[in-house]
């Protein structure tokens, strides 16, 4: 939950946002953070009932209900032609939030082919087609921000889930080939690379005593992170606050790295 001593970004207001996996986790706390902020704000996500649940409770608090849309994001076709149905409605795209993920563990000698690709299509892909749909109107527009959702795990080395780690260094680069090529259009890319932020998720499938004892002693703050925090951090990276930022992978992992 905000409190009244998040900050406000007079930028945000009216600001046409689209967030991937907007319904759970990290994803629904940066929906019902920028629609605090007065954005109009679109997502998506393969969880109908979570995201349905998501959109009454912001309405609930007086707020602009954000626009719900079903969608698997392994189907380009069907999230590039939500984007653009998006464009039609509410006008350019200027902040893009690619946050879906899904953190599957898997072993090494379990990996199939058609597993590999399913992982990179959950993990990677779709973050480039949702730039590739949204950057045309949003550079027309005078420009955007676009904030790829990243992650500490492959700079710590965890183990358990390659072809995650994969995906997620690969966002680094993606990060940094976008800011470049989309740089003259003002443009802005940056990518947030989470630590071990506690989701309902994680702390029902993952957070162990063990796990626990463990991330207080890697970590610098003895806390922990929860996903309000990590969407402030996509406010800052979408207004005009960080107006100089570009080209860059943010760690926000309370010091474990």
């Amino acid at each position: 939950m905000s409190d009244s001593s998040s900050a406000i970004y007079p930028s945000l207001k009216g600001r046409v946002v689209f967030v991937t996996g907007g319904g759970s986790g990290i994803g629904a706390s940066i929906v019902e953070e920028f629609a605090r902020q007065g954005a109009r704000v679109s997502f998506v996500d393969i969880s109908v009932e979570a995201s349905q649940k998501l959109v009454g409770k912001i309405a609930a608090e007086g707020l602009a209900a954000p626009r719900f849309i079903e969608c698997d994001l392994k189907d380009i076709e069907k999230l590039q032609a939500t984007i653009r149905q998006v464009i039609a409605s509410d006008g350019p795209i200027r902040t893009l939030v690619n946050n879906a993920a899904h953190d599957e563990r898997h072993a090494i000698d379990d990996v199939t082919s058609d597993y590999f690709d399913d992982r990179v299509a959950v993990n990677l892909k779709h973050q480039f087609f949702a730039i590739q749909a949204v950057h045309g109107a949003m550079g027309d527009a005078g420009g955007g921000t676009i904030v790829n959702m990243g992650s500490v795990s492959w700079m710590i080395g965890q183990g358990g889930m390659p072809v995650y780690l994969s995906c997620k260094s690969a966002i680094t680069g993606l990060t940094r080939s976008m800011a470049r090529d989309l740089g003259p259009k003002n443009i802005r890319v940056n990518s947030i690379l989470p630590g071990w932020i506690m989701t309902e998720r994680q702390m029902e499938k993952w957070l162990t005593v063990e796990g626990e004892e463990e991330l207080m002693l890697r970590q610098c703050l003895k806390r922990k992170l929860q996903p309000v925090e990590v969407a402030r951090m996509v406010l800052f990276f979408s207004a005009d606050d960080s107006g100089i930022c570009t080209n860059q992978s943010f760690v926000a992992d309370g010091g474990w790295v």
